[in-house]
């Protein structure tokens, strides 16, 4: 399960500490018969050796005795001293360094969110006193603190909500100069393996810093799992193995070139706590979400009005596709949507069969549904028209659409159920 990350400051630890001990009596009388037997003959051989050894030892100690110096306490030798291991400095390796200067950049663009029922990160987005937290971290409502890398705190003002994405945009009141934004970059020209770094407050310390990979791209993310909203996806979604801890929520994921990539929300563990999966919704949808709250304080998405998913070779194989075809099985068409409009064919749900396969939108070609998504929230606007390219009954075809609007609850399609396929 996925966790939202904001925390309590009230943390508790229990320490336990179990000591246990063992017998030794049984293993002690089978070992005893065997040590008197040795314990014998080593007697009996001393007895033989003593005098000659005596006689030895005498001769020894006269002879030391009429040739060493008698100790005094100025030539008395110092106590022996434990060895210790010398450390040598070692310069930081190129990569550390690398580390250590990006942080030492962009922490002055980096902020605590404090709220009477827990606390959060955030960054600067604009030096105007435009700052990004997550959704999920200023829900609940009451006062909004911002604490600031040098100890400065601010009372924040709400601009807007998107729980949606779940973002959030504040603002405090600012000098000219005062703050230091980060700039967001191309979240869609990541690559798996890229170096990443975490700033936030997990567990309430602030700016704290953790480094990772990008472990994975295009994640599926529905709000739902975080209890933020109806059954729509997030496209696009950023995988990390920067360790992110409750208290993370809101903070900046950034790449080696000090732009903010995503900002992060979730992570997947059975224990709410980092597990090595952690989630950010990507920069590119921050950059839609939040240009729309400084416009009007709301977030208005275009709508496709479909329900559906990638296609797998064995669905593929079950429609009579080569299992090679890709695109977006439609499953479900909802009522008086744009895609109803549009003559667009959903999974008949007695034979099983019937749907349309989205293949293209567009100049883009669709390969799974975080393509298809991800260009909808990203690339287009309510009432534009884009142009569908679809196998149906395995013939290729194109079908023009207008964009509606995305209602705030997936409305009913034309089976009458609500869907539990993602909807773009």
């Amino acid at each position: 399960m996925k966790y939202r990350l904001s925390t309590l400051f009230a943390l508790t630890a229990v320490i336990a500490v179990l000591l246990t001990g063992c017998s030794i009596n049984e293993s002690a009388s089978a070992v005893l018969p065997v040590v008197n037997t040795v314990a014998s003959s080593v007697a009996g051989t001393m007895e033989q050796q003593l005098p000659t050894i005596a006689a030895q030892a005498g001769a020894v100690v006269q002879e030391v005795s009429q040739t060493q110096p008698e100790a005094t306490t100025e030539t008395a030798a110092a106590p022996a001293q434990d060895p210790v291991i010398e450390p040598v400095p070692v310069a930081p390796t190129s990569h550390e360094q690398q580390i250590i200067d990006l942080y030492n950049r962009v922490n002055p663009g980096v902020v605590t969110i404090f709220m009477t029922s827990g606390s959060g990160s955030g960054f600067i987005v604009d030096a105007g006193g435009y700052i990004v937290t997550n959704n999920h971290v200023i829900a609940e409502g009451g006062e909004i603190n911002v604490l600031f890398h040098d100890g400065d705190v601010k009372t924040a003002e709400l601009v807007g909500t998107d729980s949606q994405a779940d973002i959030a945009l504040l603002k405090v009141d600012a000098a000219p100069g005062e703050l230091t934004a980060l700039p967001l970059g191309d979240s869609n020209a990541l690559q798996v393996g890229q170096s990443v770094i975490a700033i936030g407050a997990p567990f309430g310390l602030p700016n704290t810093l953790t480094t990772g990979v990008v472990s994975g791209l295009s994640r599926a993310m529905p709000v739902e799992e975080l209890g933020l909203g109806a059954n729509y996806q997030t496209p696009d979604v950023i995988q990390t193995d920067a360790a992110i801890n409750p208290g993370n929520s809101g903070g900046p994921l950034i790449n080696m070139s000090g732009e903010v990539i995503g900002v992060n929300t979730a992570i997947e563990s059975p224990v709410r706590a980092n597990s090595g999966v952690g989630f950010a919704v990507p920069a590119n949808v921050v950059n839609v979400v939040i240009t729309q709250l400084r416009e009007s304080g709301e977030v208005r998405y275009p709508w496709l009005g479909i329900a559906g998913g990638t296609l797998t070779p064995d669905a593929a194989e079950e429609l009579g596709l080569p299992r090679e075809t890709r695109g977006v099985l439609v499953s479900e068409v909802t009522v008086g949507g744009p895609a109803e409009a549009a003559g667009l064919r959903g999974l008949d749900p007695t034979t099983n069969t019937g749907a349309d396969i989205i293949t293209g939108i567009d100049n883009l070609t669709v390969v799974e549904f975080d393509d298809l998504l991800g260009y909808i929230v990203q690339q287009t606007r309510i009432g534009q028209q884009v142009t569908l390219t679809i196998l149906r009954d395995g013939q290729q075809q194109t079908l023009s659409l207008t964009l509606g609007e995305r209602p705030a609850a997936p409305p009913q399609t034309q089976q009458q159920t609500t869907p539990t396929l993602p909807q773009p």
